[in-house]
């Protein structure tokens, strides 16, 4: 957990350079409620933990620029971080990371680096790759990024209605473990349920086990979500903050994409669609964690397209 100060110090630091993000409901049954992290200004709600992160950077950590493994969110938070600090930012990217998540990465002017999906999780799990030097900020587990996330916590004690759970894309578990642990002690009474695609579900396998177990892995367009494993030292924040892991199929993703496109007006990557998709499936009320809206415009249009056919 991050104790709540830490997530305040954060708040801190990032000041006004990231959006308080709207809070809109789904639908007029007033059950379901959108926390839109795609409105930031890189697309998703990882401004909140690299600027954190950065920000939190002494001048000599900084010195040689700052490194990152990211498909592509992330590394734009972090090139956005670095800029605005004035140092070099590369980014280790897997080679099947979406294109326009990439060129956003180029746009900011750090510089990628592609390797194959196994690089790209060795070096999350190893914080860096040999012969790359920097700052190494981790995407996930870092008390700094994930303090960042937990400013989205602070927002939601302070602008939402009651409700009952808060659902999120469970990627690595920096975004949840951050939120959580500022509902933990400003809502104890809300349920933390975390969402996963069905081919890459480690956390939903680890629930079910008791313990972190090796999973088939199958790479698909929710690029942003799920994975090969549990990264290092997550499960210990899961199994304290965590009520609830699901799997969610991709065609339900698929339809919550579309849901949030035709009713809600909101454009969604398939991670940031996965708290909806999983929430269609309750009947609490909810705030879903739309934390992304960086999607190929090829396969946003592919999905989309099917709902104008129905």
């Amino acid at each position: 957990m991050i104790p709540l100060e830490e997530i305040r110090r954060a708040r801190e630091r990032l000041g006004d350079d990231v959006l308080r993000t709207p809070l809109v409901p789904f639908g007029q049954e007033g059950r379901i409620w959108l926390k839109l992290e795609c409105l930031q200004p890189v697309g998703s709600f990882k401004l909140r933990g690299a600027l954190s992160a950065v920000r939190a950077a002494s001048a000599g950590e900084l010195a040689n620029g700052v490194v990152t493994a990211s498909a592509g969110n992330m590394a734009q938070g972090v090139a956005w971080a670095a800029r605005e600090a004035g140092v070099r930012a590369r980014a280790i990217a897997p080679a099947d990371a979406p294109r326009a998540k990439l060129d956003r990465v180029e746009a900011l002017g750090a510089e990628v680096v592609l390797v194959t999906h196994e690089e790209w999780w060795q070096a999350m799990v190893d914080r860096g790759q040999e012969g790359i030097d920097g700052l190494f900020v981790h995407p996930v587990a870092d008390d700094a990024v994930m303090a960042g996330n937990g400013t989205i916590g602070l927002e939601l004690a302070e602008d939402a209605p009651e409700f009952d759970s808060v659902v999120t894309p469970w990627g690595g578990g920096g975004l949840t473990t951050g939120i959580a642990s500022a509902l933990e002690t400003l809502r104890p009474n809300v349920r933390v349920v975390t969402a996963e695609p069905d081919t890459a579900a480690p956390l939903a396998a680890a629930f079910a086990a008791g313990e972190p177990r090796e999973i088939e892995f199958q790479a698909s367009w929710v690029d942003g979500a799920g994975g090969r494993a549990l990264l290092p030292g997550m499960w210990e924040h899961a199994r304290e903050l965590v009520d609830e892991a699901v799997a969610v199929s991709l065609s339900d993703v698929e339809e919550a994409v579309r849901l949030l496109a035709t009713r809600a007006h909101v454009v969604a990557e398939g991670a940031g669609a996965l708290a909806l998709a999983a929430a269609l499936r309750r009947d609490d009320r909810c705030v879903c964690i739309v934390s992304g809206g960086n999607i190929d415009l090829d396969v946003y249009a592919r999905i989309v397209s099917r709902a104008a056919r129905a």
